[in-house]
């Protein structure tokens, strides 16, 4: 039952990606962890599959489950640790009875036509303050302040301020109606998302670790680009690519792919905060990478109402494009410090990988064909849970017995926990940000700064998305800011494609692009536009903001001064962890550059002719590569400044994809790489050489 950690260690959680103190568990706390754990598992499989109950009676066992679970493993603090946590079983206790009381007397409060009682009033407010204190244990300080600050607003200071910020209030039985017994709650849909897909996809990928995949993964990487300049710095990326198409955590990705790639890279000849970098930045691209995508991607299916095998299927060649981006870094830091290949000793070959961890492809191909002829992605995850085990007995080594199914259950239970705390957190804002209208507001308040400009708007979004992310975890700071801006953002896609298509649409109606500022008259505005675009524009512009704001969010992940992926990669690497975080920051500069496309060419999201999708994607890639060489310095050979310039500068005109700088920027690609290739002009090994016998002389 190796599931637990050391005690007094500052610990990572692989969902909640925060630095949080977790307690050692022993003896017979630990036996009830493990098997709380073990049980969760079971209920929430039959629960998705042949046990049917009410949606709000499942999410209320759903938390009923994982608050005690998160109080057993969540001091009250660092400092409290060694002590014997008495009050934190009491807390189990009660967040039991808590989640059991709503599935026992709802029912009655119906019959009482939804008229609270004292009782009523007293487990709903109990919730709302377990809720929160344990969002404080396990995911940091950010989330239950930001909902305090909800809450207050509604319930007090709201109606001091003026304008369009001036709210009346509520009383103290509404919100604890709306947050106990209300779809929009603790228990509404963020939890029915946590209960369901969230989960079933968390114990799949923890089927997947216990069966021997991730062994299987880094072995295929090393063995497919072990050879190439720089090899164990793409194998990191490649790797992290898979290992993140299971877990979908960035700091998961760098903790158990970290380990292997970043001491390879070093020996190889990378610096150590190179190194740590590129696992950063790779293991970011985890939680955008198909099929699972963390558990914003569930969010977002949820919210949009389009489906979830379109959101996987539209996002892989996007996140296709950010690995290669990656290693285009790796492989001109690679080339400018004239970096060896791995020993040949040292790779294994490609098809005694493949011989040897071909059945673990099995899970996957399982899991989206069943999607694909139209199976619910939670019945797709058992069935591909138990693809994993029957595959497990195809090969030689890793084959599943049944204690290995049980550790794989209580380890599925285990790394819910977080990403639970999170989510029914995260229901607590939301249901305060639809009770006030917050959402109007802030979307008021964007088209007050950004006016009609997208590209200000998104610019807008980006700030928030790394003010956010230095104290929340991707998925919760992706549900907030989903919440606030998207409705916004798709308005203005929407009538981005208007004006384009007809310049003259929004004059000949006798309107104006300055209602933007004024709350009704945008209503207007907006309600007028959404008639002129067909339905599968507005579907893939709704899905294109909703993207652009789920791979913002990762962006705090390599941002510094808060950036845990970075610094767990430096960690590792014993790098200084600020400079670590630099460097991931550039190597993840495709993070910020490729959502952009997705807003001002959807040909990348497969809208219009396929001939246009390839030639984007082209073009991208060739925009993404000079984005590198600018920023590293190398092609062909090292470069002049002036040149590294010029090549900032082509990248610029093929990202604005207009048909004629988009051809300009090609041509100047073309002339600069024979100018590199043929003359030795602005050679800078010459110059050097030069300057040396100008010293010595």
């Amino acid at each position: 039952m190796g599931l637990f950690r050391k005690k007094g260690v500052k610990a990572t959680e692989d969902s909640g990606e925060v630095m949080v103190s977790t307690r050692e568990l022993t003896g017979r706390p630990a036996v009830v962890f493990y098997c709380l754990c073990i049980v969760a598992s079971v209920f929430h499989i039959l629960t998705n599959t042949v046990w049917l109950m009410p949606e709000i009676h499942r999410n209320a066992l759903h938390f009923a489950f994982f608050v005690p679970l998160a109080f057993m493993i969540y001091p009250f603090s660092a400092k409290s640790l060694d002590k014997k946590p008495y009050v934190d079983w009491f807390l189990a206790v009660l967040s039991i009875i808590c989640g059991l009381y709503l599935v026992f007397f709802e029912d009655a409060l119906h019959a009482r036509n939804e008229q609270m009682i004292e009782l009523d009033i007293f487990f709903a407010g109990l919730t709302l303050l377990l809720m929160l204190e344990i969002a404080r244990r396990a995911a940091g300080k950010i989330i239950p302040l930001l909902a305090v600050f909800f809450l207050s607003y509604a319930l007090y200071w709201g109606q001091f301020l003026s304008g369009n910020w001036n709210f009346p209030g509520v009383t103290i039985s509404r919100v604890l109606y709306r947050m106990y017994f209300a779809p929009d709650g603790i228990f509404g849909s963020i939890a029915t998302i946590s209960a369901s897909y969230v989960f079933l996809f968390v114990l799949f990928g923890s089927f997947l670790v216990k069966s021997g995949a991730g062994d299987f993964i880094i072995k295929l990487a090393i063995s497919v680009v072990g050879r190439s300049v720089g090899g164990p710095a793409k194998m990191a990326v490649f790797s992290s690519g898979l290992m993140g198409s299971v877990s979908g955590s960035a700091v998961a990705n760098t903790v158990s792919t970290g380990s292997i790639t970043i001491p390879m890279m070093k020996r190889t000849g990378f610096s150590p905060k190179f190194a740590a970098a590129v696992e950063a930045a790779a293991s970011t691209g985890g939680q955008i990478m198909p099929p699972i995508m963390g558990a914003g991607a569930f969010v977002m299916a949820q919210w949009t109402q389009i489906s979830y095998l379109k959101i996987v299927a539209i996002s892989f060649i996007p996140a296709i494009l950010y690995f290669v981006s990656v290693i285009f870094f790796v492989h001109s830091r690679a080339r400018s410090e004239g970096l060896q290949p791995t020993a040949e000793e040292d790779i294994p070959r490609f098809f005694d990988v493949l011989k040897e961890g071909w059945p673990f492809f099995i899970p996957i191909g399982v899991l989206i064909t069943l999607m694909s002829i139209g199976y619910t992605p939670t019945f797709a995850a058992c069935c591909a849970i138990a693809a994993i085990v029957g595959a497990s007995w195809m090969t030689k080594n890793h084959r599943m017995g049944l204690m290995d199914i049980v550790d794989a259950l209580a380890l599925g239970g285990k790394n819910m926990v977080a990403t639970a705390i999170i989510l029914l957190c995260s229901g607590v804002v939301i249901g305060i940000v639809l009770l006030v209208s917050l959402g109007v507001k802030f979307s008021m308040l964007i088209s007050t700064v950004a006016g009609s400009s997208l590209l200000v708007t998104i610019g807008l979004v980006g700030v928030a998305s790394l003010i956010l992310g230095m104290g929340l975890p991707v998925t919760a700071s992706y549900i907030i800011l989903a919440t606030l801006s998207a409705p916004f953002l798709v308005n203005l896609i929407k009538l981005r494609y208007v004006m384009a298509v007809n310049p003259q649409f929004v004059e000949s109606m006798g309107l104006s692009l300055d209602m933007i500022s004024d709350p009704t008259a945008a209503g207007a505005l907006f309600a007028i536009i959404n008639t002129q675009v067909p339905t599968e524009h507005a579907t893939i512009f709704l899905l294109a903001a909703h993207l652009l704001i789920f791979w913002y969010s990762q962006s705090a992940n390599v941002t510094p001064p808060v950036c845990l992926a970075a610094y767990t990669a430096a960690g590792i690497a014993k790098s200084d962890p600020f400079q670590t975080g630099i460097h991931a920051f550039k190597l993840a500069s495709g993070l910020f550059i490729i959502p952009i496309m997705f807003v001002y060419e959807p040909a990348i999201l497969f809208l219009g002719p396929l001939w246009q999708t390839v030639l984007t994607i082209g073009i991208i890639l060739l925009a993404l590569f000079c984005t590198a060489v600018s920023l590293e310095g190398v092609y062909i050979r090292k470069l002049h400044p002036l040149l590294r310039i010029a090549f900032g500068g082509t990248a610029i005109l093929l990202y604005i994809l207009p048909e004629l700088q988009c051809w300009i920027g090609v041509g100047i690609f073309a002339t600069l790489t024979a100018l590199l290739k043929y003359t030795s002009a602005f050679d800078m090994d010459e110059q050097l050489e030069e300057s040396a016998l100008t010293e010595a002389a």
